[in-house]
């Protein structure tokens, strides 16, 4: 029944049905406003996917919106790599509501992919402003029920994180989304949970990356490679975050620039600017306590 549509009006269905995925809901006005189009044809729009999707939505006259139903399947497939690459970007080709929100995801990473249906279970969660239960399966516990309060997506170069406050350990932790599994959107969280308690995450430190003063025979290269003013390159990133970027670019972290392989191009020149920031056993070579190197 789709290929018989008109492009324009396959964009505003799927409109609605990312709608429904991404956000859990949608208001008749949020179609009208988008598209342009009158009140008349986002009506038709709407008979229209309930007549190909009917067990997808139920419409709500209190509120005066479309909500998804716990049978929802998407009408069109939204594919998971993609999906976040744009939502990172805030880039919309016109089949999705992106741009209409400002989801919270950075960045994109181009290896692991998460199931889509349960990035878009977070993504409800986290725009909704809402705790979730999930099974999430770790390195140390294995498979278990935890209960999270997410407020962002992040990459850390090779996988996507959610940022959460955990209500096993009490805290705000980072969770691989390909280990989660069995969403389901629950209540409001506690004040003490939401992301402006999340220090680590509001809290920007200032890093100096530099050419390795010890591996690198011609640091020009490196300064060209990394836009680099005065033979540095000075970055404020979440404190939350540090750790991940250190180890994606393997920035030498020891205070006497000692990590002599060849991998280790660049070296953290401010050591100091780690003081008192957590995740930090992922930064190469990173231990508090040393004295500093001088070039």
């Amino acid at each position: 029944m789709l290929e018989t549509i008109s492009f324009s009006q396959r964009q505003r269905l799927a409109y609605i049905d990312f709608c429904l995925l991404f956000k859990g809901a949608i208001h008749r006005q949020d179609l009208i406003n988008r598209f342009e189009v009158g009140l008349s044809a986002g009506s038709r729009d709407f008979t229209l996917y309930k007549e190909l999707a009917p067990e997808n939505l139920i419409y709500d006259p209190r509120e005066k919106r479309y909500f998804q139903t716990e049978s929802f399947s998407p009408v069109f497939e939204h594919d998971a790599k993609r999906t976040l690459v744009k939502l990172a970007n805030d880039i919309s080709d016109g089949f999705d509501a992106i741009g209409d929100v400002h989801f919270p995801v950075e960045s994109a990473s181009s290896l692991n992919v998460p199931d889509i249906f349960v990035v878009a279970k977070v993504v409800q969660a986290i725009v909704n402003k809402k705790a979730m239960s999930v099974i999430y399966t770790s390195l140390s516990s294995g498979s278990g029920a935890r209960e999270l309060v997410p407020h962002s997506i992040v990459d850390n170069g090779q996988r996507w994180h959610v940022r959460a406050f955990d209500r096993k350990s009490q805290s705000f932790r980072d969770f691989v989304l390909t280990r989660i599994s069995k969403v389901t959107v629950k209540t409001e969280p506690e004040i003490h949970e939401c992301i402006e308690h999340d220090e680590e995450w509001g809290r920007l430190i200032s890093l100096e990356i530099v050419p390795h003063p010890k591996n690198i025979k011609y640091s020009t290269a490196i300064e060209l490679d990394y836009a680099m003013e005065g033979g540095v390159l000075k970055l404020e990133v979440r404190a939350a975050m540090a750790g991940y970027l250190l180890r994606r670019w393997n920035v030498d972290c020891t205070k006497h620039a000692s990590l002599r392989t060849g991998e280790y191009q660049l070296w953290l020149r401010n050591q100091q600017s780690l003081a008192d920031t957590d995740n930090l056993a992922i930064a190469p070579g990173y231990i508090g306590e040393q004295e500093a190197y001088t070039v």
